[in-house]
């Protein structure tokens, strides 16, 4: 998916040129397109992919949420304020001060979700949560929208909002896929920790777990890759939705196996998510989180109706 992501676009690209492009002394126009426009975009649709997903079935896990996603319970909107209030008052902002923002919406966003939805007695439940997400991302996106109104900054926060690859460079990379590199890696580290507390907090507890603690870093976990992905990209909904769900049909729910799994099927999905929206309609593009929007929605809506079953 990656070289087919290379090759196909409004420039064409052989697979002579794109493997041109990985040596030193390679020239011409084509090569520079692979250089630097379309292999860090690519670079970033992976990670940005493998990310989300990850971070989509840990809190699927935790929460024994089968709703549970990044960009549907405030994360990603939370982040998306963090930015624009970021960019409003400190518009010179360095590309880590801008992730550093979104950590901390996104951790804003998360406890607000949280706060809301066990308020009522009996604890939270998964449609409470998925309401009580509705209701703060939405707040959220409108504080969002009238700081970047009302600062005459909308341009710049839509760079992030509306979901695009576009731009992205290496400089950015260099700074956020370490974080996602690390979060991905700590995830891996804590699978089979998640795969008995995704089972009850009772087993997990009579087997000798800490939850308190193991919970707070999976939730540091999930802070981490949603805030990096929104600092790269912006607000990507369902792809935490959709690929945990997919990857349970085929390894089971076990997360020593969903998780690894999941880093592959978000990467290999965002590629052919973005790759559609740059060949879809050729010399327009069209934004990756529409693409990505209208496969999720249906699959959301199915998950709604058959009860978070739709594929376990």
């Amino acid at each position: 998916m990656f070289i087919i992501a290379m090759i196909f676009g409004a420039a064409d690209i052989t697979f002579h040129e794109l493997w041109s492009a990985l040596t030193p002394h390679a020239q011409g126009d084509n090569i520079s397109i692979i250089r630097q426009i379309r292999l860090p975009r690519e670079v970033a649709a992976a990670f940005v992919g493998a990310a989300l997903s990850v971070s989509g079935a840990i809190m699927q896990g935790m929460t024994r949420n089968p709703l549970a996603d990044p960009g549907l319970l405030g994360l990603s909107a939370g982040a998306n304020a963090a930015l624009a209030i970021a960019l409003a008052f400190i518009p010179s902002l360095s590309t880590l001060g801008i992730m550093i923002a979104c950590f901390i919406g996104a951790g804003v966003g998360t406890l607000l979700v949280f706060s809301i939805g066990s308020m009522k007695k009996g604890g939270f439940s998964p449609l409470r949560i998925v309401l009580a997400g509705s209701a703060i991302s939405a707040f959220l996106f409108a504080i969002a929208e009238g700081i970047s109104l009302y600062f005459k900054i909308s341009k710049d926060v839509s760079l992030w909002t509306s979901g695009g690859l576009v731009g992205t460079t290496w400089a950015q990379l260099q700074v956020i896929v370490p974080f996602i590199c690390f979060g991905i890696i700590v995830s891996l580290f804590l699978s089979r920790q998640l795969t008995i507390l995704s089972l009850s907090e009772e087993v997990a507890a009579g087997l000798g777990q800490n939850i308190v603690k193991i919970k707070m870093m999976l939730y540091l976990v999930i802070i981490l890759l949603a805030g990096a992905s929104v600092a790269l990209v912006g607000n990507m909904a369902f792809i935490g939705l959709m690929i945990p769900h997919i990857v349970r049909f085929f390894v089971g729910k076990d997360y020593r196996f969903i998780l690894p799994m999941s880093v592959l099927s978000g990467a290999t999905f965002m590629l052919f998510a973005d790759t559609l929206g740059r060949t879809v309609h050729t010399h327009y593009e069209t934004p990756v989180a529409a693409i990505i929007a209208v496969l999720g929605l249906p699959f959301f809506l199915i998950i709604v109706h058959k009860g978070g079953k739709v594929l376990s």
